[in-house]
């Protein structure tokens, strides 16, 4: 017999069962009743052990639901560009998209802006959804200067991403990034799969390739399933 504490014996086993797939993220656990009364002991030694690995973020309660086993969430460095597809696959996940939107069309006043260009210049315009284990993890919706990456409408962007063509034809020389926390639009809740309570992440970012901007995108996150990380040296 372990001659660990209680607690600590249900918390490995809730994590055995995580690791193992018996609970899987977003799996709801056993009851403290139940897992009380499957390791003999009072409910507050139960409470321990999740209250213990909803610290770690391993568990999440939700009031008269229960308590489940948190998903891993996504994650970017603020201060680069990655290919959202290769960030995807080296975290040993399939990557997806749906393409929504493939078109040209011309600046309006905020994208002229946006684009240090005239109202009216001639833009193509790429709305996608990129997945991540068949979960929406990222809104892309993206501005190209047309005179600048006259083959955009010509790719398959079920086959590569907008930014992966865009950094083999014209090479990010600098790049400028807001970051906005906000509620999504209709369209973005039905794109991404969340109701209208849950908070997103918004990167506006713009790209510049030799000192010409080449495109602007507005990254729209689900709170709960991403996050950034900004590294810098000192």
């Amino acid at each position: 017999m372990s001659n660990k504490p209680r607690y600590q014996q249900i918390k490995q086993f809730i994590v055995d069962g995580i690791q193992q797939g018996t609970y899987p993220q977003g799996a709801k656990i056993p009851t403290e009743v139940e897992l009380a009364s499957q390791f003999n002991v009072s409910r507050m030694t139960v409470n321990k052990a999740i209250r213990d690995l909803v610290q770690d973020q391993r568990l999440v309660r939700y009031a008269g639901l229960g308590t489940f086993v948190t998903a891993a969430k996504a994650e970017s460095p603020l201060l680069e560009i990655r290919n959202i597809a290769d960030e995807v696959r080296q975290r040993g996940h399939r990557y997806s998209s749906t393409l929504v939107t493939l078109e040209q069309t011309l600046a309006d006043d905020e994208v002229a802006l946006q684009m240090g260009a005239p109202i009216g210049t001639p833009v193509f315009h790429s709305i996608i959804v990129h997945l991540e284990d068949q979960l929406p993890i990222q809104l892309e919706q993206r501005y190209v200067m047309a005179s600048l990456v006259p083959g955009y409408l010509d790719q398959d962007f079920n086959a590569l991403t907008p930014n992966e063509y865009l950094s083999r034809i014209l090479p990010v020389s600098s790049i400028e990034h807001i970051v906005e926390a906000v509620l999504a639009t209709k369209e973005a809740q039905k794109l991404l799969q969340i109701d209208a309570a849950t908070p997103c992440i918004l990167v506006n970012r713009r790209t510049w390739s030799d000192q010409r901007l080449v495109s602007f995108a507005r990254l729209t996150h689900p709170g709960p399933r991403y996050k950034l990380r900004a590294l810098t040296s000192l």
